[in-house]
């Protein structure tokens, strides 16, 4: 019987978050949707984390995906930044936790690589390789959408090699693996 899976892919973001779903059937994958959640309007941090959970969440509920992808923060030079990055991506990680989605996490470079070939490729190339995978007809306005789309895509081409990288369905499976991280 062929594998079927609805996969969850998201580039989190505190301005914007891309967001991509795919349906696999067997070796096979096409794009359920694709968008963007836009944040640049909300002054307040804390409601900007609020909309990143209730949008995760609704997406969860709508499309009743199998797994999460999701981006990585990468390491940057801005310590501010990188602490924005980190909660914008734990609040969508705890969404998926909430409703018992498995999470997987993959790097920037790691995106990149397993959709271009080249780790060091841009957004314009990812976008463009996935236009030409999943044969969709236009590239959105916004290209965290195509960033979300390809966090899923990745997943989708880890195959059995995803399932041996570390992903937590719950916090007791987290500290599980991690006990030093419990506070007695």
């Amino acid at each position: 019987m062929a594998k079927e899976r609805i996969i969850l892919g998201i580039d989190p973001g505190t301005n914007i978050m891309g967001y991509g779903l795919i349906q696999q059937t067997g070796n096979k994958i096409h794009m359920i949707t694709m968008g963007i959640l836009k944040l640049s309007q909300y002054n307040n941090h804390a409601l900007k984390l609020k909309k990143i959970f209730e949008r995760t969440l609704a997406m969860v509920e709508e499309y009743q995906p199998d797994e999460l992808a999701i981006e990585a923060p990468f390491y940057g030079k801005n310590v501010q930044s990188m602490l924005k990055l980190g909660r914008a991506q734990g609040v969508a990680m705890a969404a998926a936790l909430y409703k018992d989605l498995p999470i997987f996490e993959y790097s920037p470079k790691k995106i990149k690589q397993s959709i271009t070939g080249n780790g060091n490729a841009s957004k314009e190339q990812v976008a463009g390789m996935l236009k030409s995978i999943l044969n969709f007809k236009e590239l959105p306005d916004k290209l965290d959408a195509t960033d979300g789309l390809a966090a899923a895509v990745c997943h989708f081409f880890q195959g059995d090699n995803a399932a041996t990288s570390a992903h937590y369905n719950n916090w007791s499976g987290f500290l599980k693996d991690h006990p030093e991280r419990l506070k007695k």
